[in-house]
């Protein structure tokens, strides 16, 4: 196996989810003792202006002016590949490559990959206003060929509501909402959910998810494991 690589996390968007990528690393990496794990370099900082806003027009504060520092600074730490916990952010994932002199792992193609390889030819997003309207996860589907279905605007303000109304203020996300929006998923045909935003990654954590729903954060912890050299624990 070839030599363990120093990762760089670029976190804090949000804090929690950063901590459970963390833990996800941890945990589904094969490891017997504590020196067989990644050696890993965290930069959080919760106070990079929010993606959505900006994305849709809301804010003038860019947060390619936090997250292309930062990345740097991890560069020069040591992190010899970054991986970002939040989809969103991968709407700057061009420009903040361009930036930085190691390999930037994607969630969104990694997630979309997973599903590719599971056989899955339209599965639903469930992700932010940013993501959903910006067409990012869109972009990697018509690279691989596989369809993505987003919520009409009722149900997507019943998406965001969940992820800035509650997971983002500490609070449990409202189930019985969150399986409505599933169940009309369902009805348009989608062989799958994809859990785009890391917030919802918490709501599989805590709620159990089943199999319907493929969580991006662990396609990004699980391709990060194998990027840094070692063995992933299938899940």
């Amino acid at each position: 196996m070839e030599k363990s690589k120093l990762l760089g996390i670029l976190g804090g968007l949000g804090p929690m989810s950063t901590v459970y990528f963390y833990e996800l690393l941890t945990a589904l990496t094969d490891a017997k003792c504590d020196q067989e794990h990644i050696d890993i370099v965290i930069s959080s900082r919760a106070t990079t202006p929010d993606r959505t806003r900006y994305i849709l027009g809301e804010s003038d504060e860019n947060p390619l002016d936090a997250m292309i520092p930062d990345a740097q600074k991890l560069v020069s730490f040591g992190a010899e590949i970054i991986a970002i916990p939040c989809n969103t952010a991968h709407y700057f994932y061009d420009r903040l490559a361009a930036e930085i002199d190691v390999p930037i792992l994607n969630i969104i193609e990694e997630s979309v990959l997973t599903l590719k390889r599971a056989g899955v030819e339209r599965f639903g997003l469930l992700a932010t206003d940013g993501t959903v309207r910006s067409h990012t996860y869109q972009k990697y589907c018509s690279e691989h060929k596989i369809e993505c279905i987003v919520p009409d605007e009722a149900h997507q303000a019943r998406v965001m509501e969940i992820i800035y109304g509650q997971i983002k203020q500490n609070r449990r996300a409202n189930m019985e909402s969150f399986y409505e929006i599933s169940h009309y998923m369902r009805s348009l045909g989608c062989e799958k959910l994809i859990l785009g935003c890391t917030e919802l990654s918490l709501v599989k954590k805590q709620e159990g998810l089943g199999d319907f729903y493929v969580d991006s954060l662990e396609c990004l912890a699980l391709a990060t494991i194998k990027a840094c050299g070692k063995r992933a624990i299938s899940l």
